[in-house]
């Protein structure tokens, strides 16, 4: 029974809580519960040889070539040479040959996943995407093997990524327009439907409704971020060509390109799971057991504004990372990015809240997140 004494009991303690100091009641210690995952589901998959951290865990190369790009131009000589170096130096292969075939054969179908958010402007270079090509052929692969693939179709094709620069190569996304602009068909329904598996799905406690604009952009609404069947059906291996850059005080780069490229339904991720997306589908079989090397972009790049291009944030890295560990590459290009946003005076010191998915990432045994235990190779080209 609810009495006066009981009443006087509860206004006390409300005035008691009002009046503490604010961190006595919102602890940074004791931050809000996030929203439950599925992620124990990649627990039941067993993993196989090539799974993450893939055949050299904990190793990154890093080559630079400052004649990589002139006057803003991207120079195909020294990427193609870049690439060579860094594959070698990678694997410890004699010839590049070798080395590509130490991760993928003659009858894999082999998607090339890139990164065409930003545009021209600042997208998975044209350039590099050929040196991987050029060599993958040279190792055997038919060019009718090779998908070069990303979320949204139309912007593989405003980067460039198009029939004209790319013969006989197979260019898809999972988000698609028809020849009229439409995402719809006759009947209404979304053209991407017929791309996502239903089987493959990233389930979150934390839903969204999109309006008729966004839809397309998302494909499904709901608790089920669903997998695309490019990576669930349509390919053997990946390789990741993500781009060296900055998402706020962190980074988008291997694990970031996965993950928010290969699932429908991520606007209800960003706010509360950002970090724990990054690093959760990662692991699941479709990514975890597929990606067989990343290499990075880096080229050129930016250190704030991304994963948009602003021109006043590009810079000329005029470097590349690879490695199979998509977890220790990312590390290596957080320091990167770190250091030049505080030249830049962009950041005074790291943001505690930056490197949280590569610690996730760790967790889930996709790589090595801790700098003293990567072993990085620097490779300086004339």
């Amino acid at each position: 029974m609810f009495t006066l004494k009981n009443y006087y009991k509860v206004l006390v303690m409300i005035i008691v809580i009002i009046t503490l100091p604010t961190h006595w009641v919102y602890s940074q210690d004791t931050p809000p519960e996030k929203p439950a995952t599925n992620i124990k589901e990649v627990q039941k998959h067993p993993r196989n040889s090539m799974s993450m951290p893939g055949k050299f865990p904990g190793r990154v190369v890093q080559v630079h070539h400052d004649k990589s790009i002139v006057e803003n131009k991207f120079q195909q000589t020294a990427i193609d040479e870049m690439l060579t170096k860094g594959m070698l130096t990678l694997t410890g292969a004699k010839e590049a040959t070798t080395a590509w075939r130490l991760f993928v054969d003659t009858t894999d179908i082999i998607g090339l996943k890139v990164n065409p958010v930003a545009g021209a402007l600042l997208s998975t270079s044209i350039e590099i995407v050929k040196a991987i090509i050029q060599q993958l052929e040279e190792a055997g692969i038919p060019k009718k093997n090779i998908v070069i693939w990303d979320r949204r179709e139309y912007q593989l094709h405003e980067a460039g990524f198009t029939e004209n620069n790319f013969p006989g190569i197979k260019i898809i996304g999972t988000e698609r327009k028809d020849n009229k602009g439409s995402y719809h068909d006759s009947t209404g329904k979304l053209y991407s439907l017929e791309m996502i598996d239903t089987n493959w799905y990233y389930w979150a406690d934390v839903e969204d409704k999109y309006d008729e604009e966004t839809l397309p952009y998302m494909i499904n609404e709901g608790k089920h971020s669903y997998f695309s069947k490019i990576v669930t059906q349509q390919v053997d291996k990946i390789i990741n060509i993500p781009i060296l850059k900055n998402a706020g005080s962190s980074i988008t780069l291997c694990l970031k390109n996965l993950a928010y490229g290969s699932i429908s339904n991520t606007g209800r991720l960003h706010k509360q799971l950002w970090s724990e997306t990054t690093a959760e589908v990662c692991a699941f079989p479709p990514l975890r057991d597929k990606v067989v090397l990343n290499i990075v972009d880096g080229i050129k790049g930016c250190y704030n504004g991304g994963p948009a291009a602003n021109p006043e944030f590009i810079t000329e890295y005029k470097t590349i990372l690879i490695g199979t560990d998509p977890v220790a590459v990312d590390r290596v290009g957080y320091d990167i990015i770190l250091k030049k946003r505080i030249e830049e005076k962009i950041q005074k010191e790291e943001s505690p809240k930056g490197r949280i998915f590569l610690e996730l990432a760790q967790k889930l045994q996709l790589g090595v997140a801790d700098l003293d235990k990567i072993e990085l190779k620097k490779i300086e080209l004339p």
